[in-house]
């Protein structure tokens, strides 16, 4: 017997996995892991700040808004979440949504009231056991909508690493209102570039640079000093030795950051912006919501399934509860006028490496960012923005890095395809329209598989003529029914065809439909047809 040609019998539909139950290690006390916990909490304090401060920066958003999410992240969500170890806060992945939502919406208190929503949305999703939703997103998808927002990311920070003014970002589009695209603006910027504030950034993305180095990363003490804090102290001081030596090249006001200095309680109720509710009359409030809500689930559950593979402890997280937590630090995080809120895997990782144990480190970061609110306000404002700007070229570097998109390119077209067109669609048009496109192309490539999968045949000579055996697989559907119509269609005159259905448990009457077509029109064709197993259809017509 000599196979012509064989294509694998394909295993039945296995079920979405369900994140099983939290293991239940040995208990860790807190009072036991405070010598490990409060020294990681510091460490995690010290990376978020920056990030807090050049997430706020990058989605167009008061600064005042990161370090608020960042506050909620420690002190709600650390408490409410099922993980020991992840650490949430504003993300880099949303600041497209945010940034494209404010302008939206025409003001940041409208934008708040969509923050609710989505947080509200994700409770629903965690009651009504959503947390499998991950699992339903093509990997290729996700790592497109991460790797487009990491090139946003960069392409909008060039601006501010000049030196050039926040008029640059209020445009997320491509294509802007005022007729130039993101590469003329670039282009433009160049033209007001400050050398002060270019020498400040440049600086501080070599010190970035310097700090992925294998023998920082080796040295026990400078691993834990984390890259972004040592770009804002050096960027402080570069500042203030510029006055002394050449005060042309000082960094106004206009390009620090700008945090109001708080010293009262009152002033802290006075600085807070709240949703402006009147926006729920319009329906663009309710689609930026679900899609504030299904991208911060997405990010949150992907990275405390990442987390719970570093923990040493090997603690699972429950998918459900992540949702009702994220959501909670959602609607608290929008209702005080913070920006939205994830798990972050950056900070989640310096947790971890950190040596923290339980969740009382992500909570004192939290503790630590609202005394750095309430008591550093005059520190943070001597922070040059080209200095928040190299920290966040280096998250987006980070988010689309060429070794992505060559692992892509290994996986094949399957993989490639929707992954650089997602990333395409979203940097030309937004994230909404780039997801949906990758989406379809991806569904795509699987109903292409699923139709080619649902048979083999091999072909067998005889003493006058070749059998050809075709198996159906254990489930048809109507799916399938391309394929098996085309694959009969090409059958000789004079063929001995041996349709089996001996393994299959289901066919849908769409395929049934084609193969009794098939039978009807066989002898007319000179092809000799024997079917097992399979049942006989009326088919409209004949």
């Amino acid at each position: 017997m000599s196979n012509n040609s064989v294509v694998s019998t394909p295993e039945p539909p296995v079920k979405p996995k369900v994140a099983a139950a939290p293991l239940q290690p040995s208990k860790i006390s807190y009072r036991d892991s405070l010598s490990k916990d409060l020294p990681a909490g510091l460490v995690v304090f010290l990376v978020a700040l920056p990030l807090c401060l050049g997430i706020s920066l990058a989605s167009g958003a008061p600064l005042l808004s990161g370090l608020i999410a960042g506050i909620v992240g420690g002190l709600v969500v650390s408490m409410l979440s099922g993980s020991s170890l992840s650490v949430s806060g504003p993300a880099a992945g949303l600041t497209t949504i945010v940034l494209g939502g404010i302008s939206s919406m025409g003001t940041y208190q409208g934008f708040l009231v969509a923050v609710v929503l989505a947080g509200l949305l994700q409770m629903a999703m965690g009651a009504l056991k959503a947390g499998v939703i991950g699992m339903y997103f093509p990997t290729s998808v996700i790592r497109g909508m991460l790797a487009a927002i990491g090139l946003i990311l960069i392409l909008k920070q060039i601006p501010h690493f000049l030196g050039g003014d926040s008029d640059f970002f209020e445009d997320l589009n491509f294509f802007q209102a005022d007729g130039r695209n993101t590469f003329s603006e670039i282009g433009y910027a160049f033209t007001q570039l400050l050398p002060g504030a270019l020498a400040i950034g440049v600086v501080s993305l070599l010190i970035l640079l310097l700090w992925e180095r294998k023998f920082i990363q080796r040295n026990r003490v400078l691993k834990l000093i984390p890259g972004a804090l040592i770009v804002v102290v050096v960027a402080i001081l570069l500042n203030l030795l510029f006055r002394s030596v050449k005060p042309e090249w000082v960094v106004a006001n206009t390009h620090l950051v700008n945090l109001p200095t708080i010293s009262s309680m009152q002033d802290v109720l006075g600085l807070l912006t709240f949703p402006d509710w009147s926006v729920l009359a319009s329906s663009k409030v309710y689609l930026l919501a679900l899609t504030i809500a299904i991208v911060a689930s997405l990010e949150s559950l992907l990275s405390v399934e990442a987390v719970d593979k570093l923990d040493p402890h090997k603690r699972n997280t429950p998918p459900n509860r992540e949702l009702l937590a994220q959501g909670a630090g959602n609607m608290v995080s929008g209702l005080l006028g913070g920006l939205p809120v994830t798990a972050v895997i950056v900070r989640s990782s310096a947790n971890i490496n950190s040596g923290a144990q339980t969740k009382l480190s992500a909570f004192w970061h939290g503790i630590l960012l609202l005394l750095a609110v309430l008591f550093l306000g005059p520190v943070l404002n001597l922070i040059p923005l080209s200095a928040l700007a190299a920290v966040l070229l280096m998250v987006g570097y980070k988010l689309t890095k060429p070794a992505l998109y060559r692992t892509q390119w290994k996986l094949g077209w399957e993989q490639f395809l929707p992954f650089v067109v997602t990333v395409g669609v979203i940097l030309f048009t937004d994230l909404l329209k780039g997801v949906g496109v990758g989406l379809v192309l991806a569904v795509f490539f699987i109903l292409k598989a699923n139709a080619e999968s649902a048979f083999f045949f091999h072909h067998e000579p005889s003493f006058e003529r070749g059998t050809i055996h075709l198996k159906l697989s254990e489930h048809v559907s109507f799916l399938n029914k391309a394929a098996i119509a085309t694959t009969l269609e090409r059958f000789k005159p004079g063929s001995h065809v041996i349709l089996d259905g001996t393994d299959t448990v289901s066919i849908d009457y769409d395929v049934l439909e084609a193969i009794e077509n098939f039978r009807q029109t066989a002898p007319e064709r000179g092809i000799e047809l024997e079917l097992r197993n399979i049942p006989q259809v009326e088919v409209l017509g004949h």
